[in-house]
């Protein structure tokens, strides 16, 4: 190479520098703060907190290159929610992503300035999230898993899959607003189809849950279980699966991942799907618009899951109407 033309090209590339470092700089690194009812290790959690990852990575976002995501993990203890809650807080993040009901007010408890997406949550003008779901009126928005009228639904299956249970347990975090509704509805119909139903308080202790299941099974045969939805329910999904095999009592359950995990039946919507769909909010905000404006979405569809081999394994005849209803039968 000549002289004169390493010259230039020097000189071209050093004045390209500043060009690149004013780009670099242009890039800013926004940062989200995530907080799951799930424990760090639960492999829900995990599949679902990838979904939203990969659906922000879908729409131009990245770890490392433009964005910073700060997640915490609270196992379904109120304490250590409220604990991260203002954690995440603290770091004055753009958007706040909160899963599910029991993290959605220790967050709000902690800002209303912060944006907030939430998902996986139910009947959030009646919890105070928002003041109705077109107009939500505040810093929050985001998804339902489910209207309730759905919690219905959940003692008609059992009866369908199961036409000889006569009694029900209602399992239920009695502290969420969500866990009293979802009671109330399963109770308005469960005279209808010959159904009486009893409410199992949902608490930390893995114990406690058994003794209040030995319990109800030892009352007398025909006894069937309803798992509503709440953190605990995640928390202690197996326990509660296995619990249900035990004492050979069919049960329903509020998502597919418990279903998958060896339960008999699931209704409801998709937890992956939510996590996505969130990510599309989260996405609009950092691009400027505001919780206020962005209605709060209801599910576009629920799934019917049905485990034959759990079936088979209470001795139940799945009625040939359902299965050809179920959107996924795990045999």
């Amino acid at each position: 190479m000549r002289r004169r033309e390493f010259i230039t090209l020097l000189g071209s590339t050093a004045a390209a520098w500043p060009l690149l470092a004013r780009a670099q700089q242009t890039e800013r690194i926004r940062r989200i703060g995530v907080l799951t009812p799930l424990p760090v290790e639960h492999p829900d959690a995990k599949a679902r907190h990838q979904a939203f990852l990969e659906a922000l990575r879908q729409l131009g976002w990245s770890e490392g290159r433009n964005l910073r995501v700060e997640a915490r993990w609270s196992a379904g203890d109120p304490a250590i929610t409220r604990k991260h809650a203002g954690e995440l807080v603290a770091i004055a993040p753009d958007v706040i992503l909160a899963i599910g009901n029991a993290g959605v007010p220790a967050i709000l408890q902690a800002t209303r300035s912060v944006p907030v997406v939430f998902a996986v949550v139910s009947d959030p003008v009646g919890s105070g999230f928002v003041e109705s779901l077109a107009e939500p009126g505040g810093n929050a928005t985001g998804f339902m898993m489910f209207e309730y009228d759905l919690c219905a639904k959940w003692l008609e299956l059992l009866k369908q899959i199961a036409p000889n249970v006569t009694r029900a347990a209602v399992l239920r975090d009695a502290a969420l607003t969500a866990g009293i509704g979802q009671f109330a509805v399963i109770q308005s119909v469960a005279r209808s189809v010959g159904v009486d139903v009893r409410a199992i308080n949902l608490r930390g202790d893995p114990a406690e849950i058994e003794s209040s299941v030995a319990a109800f099974s030892a009352r007398g045969p025909n006894g069937g279980l309803i798992l509503t939805a709440s953190a605990l329910s995640g928390v202690h999904r197996d326990v509660i699966i296995s619990l249900a095999a035990k004492y050979k009592l069919p049960a329903t359950y509020q998502e597919r991942s418990y279903t998958a995990a060896g339960g008999l039946v699931s209704y409801g919507s998709n937890f992956l799907d939510q996590q996505r769909r969130a990510a599309g909010y989260v996405d609009r905000i950092l691009r400027g618009e505001k919780p206020a404006d962005l209605p709060v979405q209801a599910p576009t569809k629920y799934e019917l899951v049905i485990n034959l081999k759990t079936a088979k394994a209470l001795g139940l005849e799945v009625p040939p109407t359902l299965l050809a209803r179920a959107d996924e039968v795990i045999e």
